[in-house]
């Protein structure tokens, strides 16, 4: 074996036992359909950790009984092989699972065919060693021991315990860039990527939910989002518009137009996308609670988070939330699904039955939650409650208040991290959004896409990602 082979076989086995112990670019993304019991088992994994545009075409509904993950279909290396990721905005790196990885999945049952990336087999890949600006970067200095010659490691664990270690390479990463009005052409640029040498808990095990990895648009430096950005492809602005009563919506990274967003600041320094949220109003109707339960200090705050499907409160929140939101049906009798889901049998308008719950974040930015967004139906005239009690806590023990897809649906999300501002609106995702070339200053109109058909395992409408190259994780 050559000495770099020898060296990432040393990274293999130092991963493996730690294991024991930003131009525009277009993806198409898949959701698929999982239990409830597996909605929540993902949640709490996620919880753990010149300008051209970019097209990411996502698939699916947001319901929890007909959605599991967001995915996308990218290129990587040349000639560039496809790779079915996660889409994530909890995280920081895209890392995907390589040739030496003895324990990753070698199989799916989302229907996709999964690819191991080898550095060997294209032609523009780079091993990234740790005295280089990125590992000292990613890590906050210099890495103990660190010679030239060995390679920049990596590492991630979940909250469920499974986890991902191995080492970054740099190589081209292949997408469709906007050029018109839903046009696009062939583009690449080199990043930086983690190439998963060993793998644990289900992502070493689970077929169900088995892909060939994670690309994260989190803030970090490691983010594809902000390599894009730092090379001055791309404004580090993105938004989403998730559809859950006609399926698809709009994933997209670049400047937006139309429609107009109010926002809110982001909480500076934090992991995550963390927001101050002042209180909370059932049909005007303020809950009284302490004055610091949403407070966004030391690590607490409100996160946002697109990755997650449910939406999670403290307990004093939860246990006054939810006889607020069941006082207009004093007849109902709760009952658990699958043990941990709390469901009615109802059979009139649930939008003319239950009231909307307003969020209220600083800057007077809302976030109407209506009964279609927080409450999912079962089958037949069973449904289900989707606010949740937090099972997390933040640095100072106080419980975590995380808002998923659940209460984001049909709403179009901002994350503009040129401002460190987050914001939405009520929306009709299945529409069309505008978004702004600032190097021509042409605004091109971009729809949803439809891949549906790709395979019977994929529902719903495409998501458009439409990541604008504007001169653009929860462990």
């Amino acid at each position: 074996m050559d000495p770099r082979g020898l060296l990432l076989l040393a990274v293999i086995l130092v991963a493996e036992a730690a294991l024991v112990a930003n131009a525009n670019f277009v993806f198409p993304v898949e959701r698929r359909r999982r239990s409830l019991s597996a909605i929540k088992a993902h949640d709490a994994r996620r919880r753990g950790r010149i300008l051209s545009s970019v097209d990411l075409n996502l698939g699916g509904n947001g319901l929890p009984t007909e959605t599991g993950l967001y995915f996308t279909k990218l290129g990587l290396g040349s000639p560039p092989k496809d790779y079915y990721v996660q889409v994530d905005t909890g995280s920081d790196i895209l890392w995907v699972n390589c040739v030496e990885c003895s324990k990753c999945p070698r199989r799916s049952d989302l229907g996709i065919e999964l690819t191991l990336y080898d550095p060997k087999g294209s032609e523009t890949s780079d091993l990234i060693s740790c005295d280089q600006d990125f590992c000292s970067a990613t890590y906050d200095g210099p890495i103990p021991g660190c010679k030239s010659e060995l390679p920049c490691p990596y590492s991630i664990t979940y909250g469920d315990g499974s986890a991902t270690a191995g080492y970054y390479v740099k190589d081209y990463l292949t997408y469709n860039s906007v050029n018109g009005n839903l046009r696009t052409a062939t583009q690449n640029s080199s990043i930086i990527f983690g190439c998963g040498a060993a793998q644990s808990g289900t992502l070493a095990s689970s077929t169900e939910e088995a892909l060939d990895g994670i690309i994260g648009f989190g803030q970090a430096n490691s983010s594809v989002l902000s390599q894009l950005a730092a090379s001055g492809k791309v404004k580090k602005i993105f938004s989403h518009c998730l559809d859950n009563i006609r399926g698809g919506g709009i994933f997209a990274i670049g400047e937006v137009v139309e429609p107009k967003v109010s926002t809110t600041p982001l909480v500076p320094k934090m992991a995550h996308y963390n927001v101050v949220l002042k209180n909370i109003e059932v049909d005007t109707d303020i809950l009284q609670l302490p004055s610091d339960v949403f407070d966004s200090g030391n690590g607490k705050g409100t996160v946002i988070d697109s990755g997650t499907t449910l939406a999670y409160l403290p307990d004093i929140v939860y246990d006054q939330l939810i006889p607020k939101v069941l006082a207009r049906q004093p007849g109902l009798k709760l009952y658990l699904v699958e043990q941990q889901f709390s469901c009615f049998q109802y059979t009139g308008n649930v939008d003319h039955g239950f009231p909307v719950v307003k969020l209220n974040f600083e800057d007077s930015l809302s976030l109407p939650v209506y009964p279609h967004d927080y409450l999912f139906q079962f089958r037949g005239s069973v449904w289900c409650i989707g606010w949740q009690k937090s099972v997390e806590q933040t640095k100072n023990g106080k419980d975590m208040t995380l808002l998923g897809d659940l209460v984001l649906s049909n709403k179009l999300v901002l994350y503009d991290l040129e401002n460190m501002v987050i914001g939405w609106t009520d929306y009709n995702c299945s529409s069309s959004i505008k978004v702004k070339d600032e190097a021509t200053g042409v605004v091109h109109t971009v729809g949803a896409h439809n891949i549906s058909g790709a395979s019977t395992f994929f529902i719903g409408r495409i998501l458009t990602l439409f990541l604008l190259l504007t001169a653009m994780l929860i462990n």
